[in-house]
């Protein structure tokens, strides 16, 4: 007999070994959602770093391997680009939204796994910010205004083409990239707005007068072909209306004429001429009126009897006939005279709305011939404004420039003379004032060298009481008047040196004899 109990404890065992087995494996199994990249590191394999899982998962040994997960939602980055400069050194704000995200490219997701993992989403978009600020301003300062803003597709593609691999090497990719307005300091931007509305506008003005003379032209060529057409129809149906009679009063007179086979053939002829050429129907009237004649003749010699007859029918079918032409003539004449008529309205009406458009584009011209003379007088005046601007200041610059090298040259100069005298000071001005005296005794030599004395009188009592006469006084008094050089120099507080002379005590003169002559000329 088996016994049971000594299997049991083994089988249970290994049950007991296999669920903690599958139990282990099932928890060190790490499945990758969707939204996340699964990052084994460790012992992953040779020559690699990490291994990079989406979708799916992966059995993660323990002690020699470990995992995490990289999100990958997108970033919103905001781009405040600041006074960029373009390649026409324009400074322009180029403010713009970048959309990144964890790429799941085999290289750059190895790129990510190495130097984005355990990084804060905040660190992670501080250090993708630095590299668009620094590719967006390589990308801006290699096109132009025009480029940047007319085309931006284009600019968008150089903007992806700069940034895009230098996201990839750390592991992102760039989603979406969107520029709100792009400004510039000098306004050049709105000035190229302005430009394009301007022309645009005066494109539309254009386009405006062209259709609207087109319009007009052809309502008049309308009116024109219309007229015609209505003239060319009623001419038509009274033409027909002139054959449909003309066909009846052949009829009429054919069976009027029945007896007079000749006079109706004569009549029948005559109204067919008549009919088909109104032009010569003069001489298709003379002609049926000569036919006519030889009719009757020829009647009236073939029966006598018939001639009262013919006559009278004759005369009655030459009154009916005048008649009818007479009626035909007229509503011919008054049907040409009214298409005439029309005829030449439409042409004046398309006459005067061709001049009309032809007025209208040349004050188009002539206004915008004035607008860009205004504006280049404008653009001359300010040049010319700000020349004269600059070359008063460069006048002004320079006069400032040689006074001040002026005063420089002086002041060097007078120090230097007061190092040759030693620092005195009052030596100096005595040396200056002594160069200047020649010049003060010139002025007061010139003071009464010039002066026109026409006559001098004095009147002499011959006793002056101190021993000269007042002629000699007069004189004497007039040159001493002049102050003199010594006089000068004490005035300017300096003291002349001996070899100059001294100022001597004036002596008393001798006593001169009174003079007879009263008057001294």
């Amino acid at each position: 007999m088996i016994d049971l109990g000594f299997w049991i404890l083994p089988i249970v065992a290994f049950v007991i070994l296999v669920i903690t087995t599958l139990a282990f494996l099932a928890s060190r199994y790490k499945r990758c959602p969707s939204d996340k990249i699964l990052v084994v590191y460790g012992r992953v394999g040779t020559g690699q770093s990490a291994n990079c899982i989406h979708g799916g998962g992966a059995l993660i040994w323990p002690l020699i391997q470990d995992y995490a997960y990289m999100d990958l939602t997108p970033m919103t980055i905001s781009i405040p680009l600041q006074k960029a400069l373009s390649m026409q050194n324009i400074r322009i704000n180029v403010p713009s939204t970048f959309t990144v995200g964890i790429s799941t490219e085999p290289g750059p997701m190895n790129n990510a796994a190495e130097r984005l993992l355990h990084l804060e989403q905040k660190e992670i978009e501080e250090m993708a910010k630095e590299i668009i600020f620094g590719q967006l301003r390589l990308t801006v300062a290699s096109l132009t205004i025009e480029q940047i803003n007319q085309d931006r597709e284009s600019f968008l593609d150089s903007i992806r083409k700069n940034v895009s691999p230098e996201l990839n090497k750390i592991g992102l990719y760039l989603i979406n990239v969107n520029i709100t307005d792009i400004t510039d300091e000098s306004d050049y931007i709105e000035s190229i707005g302005k430009k394009a509305a301007a022309e645009a506008i005066n494109r539309a003005k254009v386009d405006v007068a062209e259709q609207e003379k087109d319009g007009s032209i052809g309502e008049a060529e309308a009116v024109r072909v219309k007229t015609i057409r209505v003239a060319e129809n009623v001419a038509e149906a009274d033409k027909g209306k002139k054959k449909a009679d003309a066909d009846r009063r052949v009829f009429v007179q054919q069976q009027e004429t029945a007896a007079t086979i000749g006079e109706a053939e004569a009549d029948r002829e005559k109204e067919i001429r008549v009919a088909e050429n109104l032009a010569q129907a003069e001489k298709g009237r003379k002609k049926a009126d000569a036919d006519k004649r030889i009719f009757v003749q020829e009647q009236e010699a073939m029966a006598i009897t018939g001639e009262n007859k013919a006559k009278a029918d004759m005369a009655d079918a030459d009154a009916q006939l005048a008649i009818k032409q007479a009626e035909a003539l007229k509503l011919g004449e008054v049907a040409k005279r009214e298409a005439m008529v029309e005829i030449q309205k439409a042409q004046y009406r398309a006459e005067q709305e061709r001049l009309n458009a032809q007025d209208v584009v040349r004050q188009e011209i002539e206004k915008r011939k004035i607008e860009i003379a205004a504006e280049a007088e404008a653009e001359k005046i300010r040049r010319e404004a700000k020349g004269n601007a600059d070359a008063i200041l460069m006048k002004y610059e320079a006069e400032a420039r040689g006074i001040k090298q002026v005063l420089e040259s002086k002041a060097s100069g007078y120090a230097a003379l007061v190092e040759s005298c030693n620092g005195d000071a009052k030596s100096l001005a005595s040396l200056l004032i002594i160069e200047k005296m020649e010049e003060l005794v010139t002025m007061q030599v010139e003071a009464i060298r010039n002066l026109k004395i026409d006559k001098i009188t004095v009147w002499d009592s011959g006793n002056t009481g101190n021993g000269g006469s007042s002629t000699a006084n007069f004189i004497s008094g007039l040159v001493k008047s002049l102050p003199p050089l010594h006089d000068i120099a004490e005035l300017s507080g300096l003291d002349l040196p001996k070899f100059l002379g001294e100022v001597s005590s004036a002596k008393p003169l001798e006593k001169a004899e009174p003079q007879k002559e009263p008057t001294a000329k």
